[in-house]
């Protein structure tokens, strides 16, 4: 799985440090031409090194944040000492305050949607969903498509990964002995849930870096709702691997049997208020032109109230969970307390949010340096935005899907709602070729204990590949209109 991770990243660094090109002077007036100098490529190492300890991490077991807030520290700390030396202290500064400013707008988004999606897997809504899928007594094709459809509904939501999760336990719980339908079924799940994340703001930490941007293209502002002509797309890209995979299910009917769970108390109106608090995010950025963090911190307010409702209610009769149910959830629970919405806040993803910040202020450092802008020149300009875009989303396979949008958003290029529909989507769909591209992917192979594998997604490689094409062949004739 590692090696071929591995050997990209080892490519892009050779690449990165014997290109003439990369070197030139091209860096902006304020970087003194650090992309030159022994400091610059110093940075540029580090980060590299950083990105190759995160590709470790299912050996290492060292978590993903670590490398990257340091290989930030570093940068910036090369980039200071710099500026101090020749007197630009002050763009330096600047430089990484925009930077800051960005990272910090995203990661209070992502806060409030974790927090969301923890305060619903504490109310038992996706222990009840999937037990709802388990009892529908389904033939193995009929589990296969209901699994991946709901998974491909749920991840415009929920997000891609969590979505991943949950229906990947109802496939290893359902059938824990055949290797055969796991392996397909959690294929399955992966491209569905990559797919559903590309097409909804709130899909993918990527989508929702887009977003916040407020990019500005060059027909137009990329709104909220722009995102959705990525639907057909998406469908396509899902559509065609399940419908040849279908072909190779086993035979036959299921008859698992799955403890009945109600959701706990408030469940829905959490889920309501999830809906009001998007909503509220939309209506500050499209109608009021302010930042929906804005409108996504107003919508935190409404779980704090609803919270604080359901605390001075709190019956000590209200139905609890299992402990095989625990173990099966992604998000921690604890049925004994009345809920605390700062309990939710403090389980969410923090080892996400903290290898954002490193992720976003070291490709912003190498951006300040000029590295950025050279690559943006041989990307956009000489291969052409299309071709561009393409290759990204086939780098994203072998690579994080968040550093390589970062260094999108970076460079900034300009380009059509179109294009950067496509990026988007290509970024997002490009992570199904190969399970190391996603974080769906290498998640269910670890929970998968060995019957979900690379070796076991690289055999359908070609055929999500022809998907990944059809789906941008989809793209750029259904919203010809964008480009």
């Amino acid at each position: 799985m590692n090696p071929v991770k591995t050997s990209a990243h080892l490519l892009l660094l050779i690449l990165l440090l014997t290109s003439n090109t990369l070197f030139a002077a091209d860096a902006s007036p304020n970087a003194i031409d650090m992309a030159s100098h022994w400091s610059g490529i110093l940075a540029l190492t580090i980060f590299v090194t950083a990105i190759l300890l995160v590709s470790f991490e299912e050996i290492t077991h060292l978590r993903k944040s670590k490398p990257v807030l340091l290989a930030a520290g570093l940068i910036w700390a090369l980039i200071g000492w710099m500026a101090v030396e020749t007197g630009t202290t002050h763009s330096a500064e600047q430089a990484v305050r925009v930077t800051l400013l960005h990272y910090a707008e995203l990661m209070l988004l992502i806060l409030v949607v974790m927090t969301y999606i923890n305060a619903m897997g504490e109310r038992q809504v996706f222990i009840a969903l999937r037990t709802w899928l388990c009892n529908r007594g389904l033939s193995y094709q009929g589990l296969f498509w209901s699994t991946g459809i709901t998974t491909f509904l749920l991840s415009p939501f929920l997000d891609n990964l969590s979505s991943a999760l949950l229906v990947g336990a109802l496939i290893l719980v359902i059938e824990p002995d055949n290797r055969r339908f796991i392996s397909l079924g959690c294929i399955n799940v992966v491209i569905a849930a990559n797919a559903g994340g590309a097409f909804s703001p709130f899909g993918d930490i990527t989508t929702l870096m887009v977003w916040q941007q407020n990019i500005e293209t060059t027909n137009g502002t990329l709104s909220f709702w722009s995102f959705f002509n990525l639907l057909i797309p998406s469908l396509v890209n899902y559509l065609i691997p399940a419908g040849i995979m279908h072909f190779a299910l086993p035979r036959g009917e299921l008859k698992p049997s799955c403890e009945q769970v109600v959701m706990r108390r408030g469940a829905r109106r959490i889920i309501l208020l999830f809906l009001c608090a998007i909503a509220t995010a939309v209506a500050f950025r499209g109608l009021l032109h302010l930042p929906a963090v804005i409108g996504m911190l107003t919508g935190l307010s409404y779980l704090q109230f609803f919270g604080y409702y359901l605390k001075k209610t709190h019956r000590s009769q209200e139905p609890g969970i299992t402990d095989t149910e625990q173990l099966a959830l992604p998000i921690p629970m604890d049925s004994k307390n009345p809920f605390d919405v700062f309990v939710r806040v403090a389980r969410i993803e923090w080892d996400t949010l903290f290898f954002i910040y490193g992720v976003a202020l070291s490709v912003g450092g190498l951006g300040y340096i000029g590295y950025l802008a050279t690559a943006s020149d041989l990307l956009y300009n000489q291969w052409g935005a299309t071709s561009a875009n393409i290759a990204v989303g086939l780098a994203s396979s072998v690579i994080e899907n968040v550093p390589t949008m970062y260094g999108v958003l970076t460079m900034m290029p300009t380009m059509s709602q179109g294009e950067w529909l496509l990026v988007t989507m290509s970024v997002g769909t490009g992570g199904s070729i190969l399970a190391i591209g996603s974080a769906a992917g290498v998640a269910l192979m670890g929970q998968s204990k060995g019957q979900y594998t690379f070796f076991s997604h690289l055999k359908w490689s070609p055929v999500i590949l022809l998907a990944y094409a059809a789906s941008i062949i989809t793209h750029l004739w259904l919203n010809a209109r964008l480009f």
